[in-house]
């Protein structure tokens, strides 16, 4: 009998080698078993883009367990994230999910975020500034976490000066979202942030001393669908998705896409000469190193996918970064080339729960480069260990030392 390690599993991600570079175990599970069972996190996974689509398209979002399930399981202690969780639209089917995704996207249509682009070139401006006579940075701390914070915490209605605790608690609660294998040490933490989330926008909403800003918050609290408004509960929930996925997934797609360029200076130097590549290469970073690796669905039905049988309520997981290596739909996937320009990658999801944020976050991640590569001159990797946040769904590096000259 095979030994845990030879066998095929996404749990294999939890070893740090794996999780800095996945792609090979992807590749495996694509090609030996692109519908597979994973006894070890008993879900179906699926690797291939055209099945990934399927899933995405025809399987139930609606995957979260109630509180009072989640004592049953004697996991009661997780039951203030269960309650926050079957309350954002990430976790529901139409027509719940089209109720609060139809006002939500309100707030993030392609012309109002086309509005923000020279605020946003103002703050890249004004973070570049704080770090170019340095010589060095933290392509993280310094660039990719404060953009998306401040523009988040505007988007939503919060102050931005908030960002810090929020990022926080931003973090514990995308563990939950990102690890199917839940870490016991953290759940304690997990459950405080949740509960400090679920505090501090209730305390904006319902007490007139605190100041709410137009944005998210505003527009979920005053809009009606059929005549009925949203509960408050339903705001808080998805304010807090709202922030945590603004502010994890572009954080990484910066990052993820830095790393990337670092490691193919030949394309680097593409768009130093040709800038007018950069949204191509925004779409070749999210398909190359999604900042999503995963997401999850339950088979409405008994079904058959791949040649295997799927039971009704099963999970499935749609493993997107390998979906985005397929090489059936992407021409020699493993390259990296900027000027690819193949936007029907798996990054942002797909159909109904397409992300609504996409447009904002391609647009921060599209300015940001574009400064960082036009102002600083010969950036390099410094000489130390890459290290990945152990967030298994949503790919992105805790650091990102680089040194460079200033034009």
């Amino acid at each position: 009998m095979s030994s845990v390690m030879d066998m095929l599993s996404l749990y294999h991600l939890m070893d740090d080698e794996v999780l800095a570079n996945p792609y090979p175990l992807y590749h495996r599970l694509r090609t030996e078993a692109p519908v597979h069972w994973d006894p070890f996190l008993s879900a179906w996974i699926v690797t291939r883009y055209d099945d990934i689509v399927h899933v995405l398209h025809r399987y139930s979002a609606e995957r979260t367990p109630s509180p009072g399930q989640m004592s049953a399981m004697g996991l009661g202690v997780l039951s203030p994230v269960a309650s926050v969780l079957m309350k954002q639209m990430l976790f529901m089917d139409a027509p719940a999910h089209t109720r609060l995704r139809t006002i939500a996207a309100s707030v993030f249509t392609p012309a109002r975020i086309e509005i923000l682009r020279s605020h946003i070139q103002g703050i890249v401006d004004q973070l570049i500034d704080k770090v170019d006579n340095n010589g060095r940075m933290d392509v993280i701390a310094d660039l990719a976490f404060p953009l998306p914070a401040i523009v988040t915490a505007e988007m939503i209605g919060v102050p931005p000066e908030d960002r810090d605790l929020l990022k926080g608690w931003s973090d514990d609660f995308a563990e939950v979202l990102g690890n199917f294998q839940h870490n016991p040490d953290r759940l304690t933490a997990a459950v405080a942030s949740v509960e400090g989330l679920t505090a501090y926008f209730r305390s904006r909403i319902e007490h007139s001393g605190m100041q709410l800003r137009r944005g998210l918050v505003q527009s979920l609290l005053s809009a009606e669908v059929n005549g009925e408004k949203l509960t408050v509960d339903e705001v808080v929930a998805n304010s807090i998705l709202t922030m945590v996925g603004g502010q994890e997934t572009t954080t990484n797609l910066i990052g993820n896409g830095m790393l990337t360029l670092l490691r193919n200076p030949d394309q680097m130097q593409q768009l130093i000469d040709n800038p007018s590549l950069i949204p191509s290469a925004i779409e070749e970073m999210l398909r190359y190193e999604s900042p999503s690796q995963h997401t999850a669905r339950l088979a409405p039905e008994d079904t058959e996918l791949g040649g295997q049988t799927i039971r009704r309520r099963q999970a499935v997981i749609a493993v997107l970064g390998a979906g985005n290596r397929d090489p059936e739909r992407f021409p020699d996937p493993d390259r990296f080339d900027v000027a690819r320009g193949d936007r029907r990658h798996l990054a942002f999801g797909w159909a109904a729960h397409f992300c609504f944020g996409a447009t904002l976050a391609r647009l921060e991640a599209q300015v940001a480069l574009e400064t960082t590569i036009r102002r600083l001159r010969d950036i390099r990797l410094e000489p130390s260990p890459l290290r990945w946040r152990h967030n298994l769904g949503l790919r992105g590096l805790r650091a990102l030392a680089v040194r460079f000259g200033t034009r």
